[in-house]
């Protein structure tokens, strides 16, 4: 049975700075990892992650709404210590809402075997933290 994690998270950051930091390469490779993508639907996504045992996510970018919403694909490749999911094999969506001061990110991701649901959840949070606190000093400039 799949699995389904949603977090929400304030950014003292326009929705268009917030936007860059998952479309822009450079930007995403500041808060996530190294990153090859192709930001419009069908286009591939892929991150190489900067710890742990340096697996590499790879998915497809599927819905793109500029600084409202962007869908993609999300797995990881076949490597050792990557988690145990297919590239492509589940979905994130991530919704940006103006929210006084800055954008209110909603992440939710579906289609998690239930083994990696904890991990995954517990990664999001440490990773949407950080894209908070690169977003807004981005914003600050």
């Amino acid at each position: 049975m799949s699995r389904t994690i949603e977090q929400t998270l304030h950014i003292r950051a326009r929705p268009e700075t917030v936007w860059r930091f998952f479309t822009d390469p450079a930007r995403l490779a500041q808060w996530w990892g190294t990153a090859e993508l192709d930001a419009r639907p069908g286009g591939t996504l892929q991150v190489a992650m900067r710890e742990g045992p340096r697996p590499v996510m790879r998915g497809r970018f599927v819905e793109l709404v500029p600084y409202e919403r962007l869908v993609f694909t999300f797995g990881w490749e076949a490597t050792p210590g990557a988690p145990d999911m297919a590239p492509e094999a589940s979905r994130v969506e991530v919704t940006l809402t103006p929210d006084g001061d800055g954008t209110e990110l909603t992440l939710r991701h579906s289609g998690l075997p239930a083994a990696l649901e904890e991990e995954t959840g517990d990664g999001w949070a440490h990773l949407l933290h950080r894209l908070g606190e690169t977003a807004e000093r981005q914003e600050l400039r």
